[in-house]
């Protein structure tokens, strides 16, 4: 399936993305607040994902069924850096995305914020390092805005 997936999205899926699909494909973490250094729409130092998107069925990170992340991309205008790895409590208005815009189709992603301006805004220079950073969103005071 992760070939497949690669295949389809035109990418090498970093490492520790894979080995976390093997684990478990996708679904809600504990920790879904990742701190920032730049104030967003939503939060003024933090972010908050729904969810990890995984591959296969409906929602999957290759799939064309309009849940995919080109066909998110394509109809929130994110821009077409890479790929949409996580859902978003607003429902499209923004995304993280593992960004090749540096790296290339087969090298290591940076992880980036999407905001409504839809300019990308790096979170991490990996998913690993994107997936350590994740905190639960009581540590912010709004609660994480859940």
């Amino acid at each position: 399936m992760v070939q497949r997936a690669e295949y389809l999205l035109g990418v090498r899926l970093p490492q520790a993305y894979i080995d976390l699909l093997y684990r478990r494909n996708g679904g809600v973490p504990r920790n879904r607040c990742c701190p920032t250094e730049f104030e967003t729409t939503w939060m003024p130092d933090h972010i908050q994902i729904s969810a990890i998107r995984g591959i296969g069925g409906e929602w999957g990170i290759e799939t064309n069924s309009g849940l995919g992340s080109a066909d998110m991309i394509a109809e929130w205008g994110y821009p077409d850096v890479g790929v949409v790895i996580c859902d978003m409590p607003s429902a499209g208005h923004d995304a993280v995305m593992l960004d090749y815009s540096r790296s290339g189709p087969q090298g290591d992603p940076a992880v980036v914020y999407i905001d409504e301006d839809r300019i990308p805004r790096r979170i991490a220079d990996s998913f690993r390092k994107f997936v350590e950073l994740l905190v639960t969103c009581d540590r912010f005071a709004d609660g994480g805005g859940e």
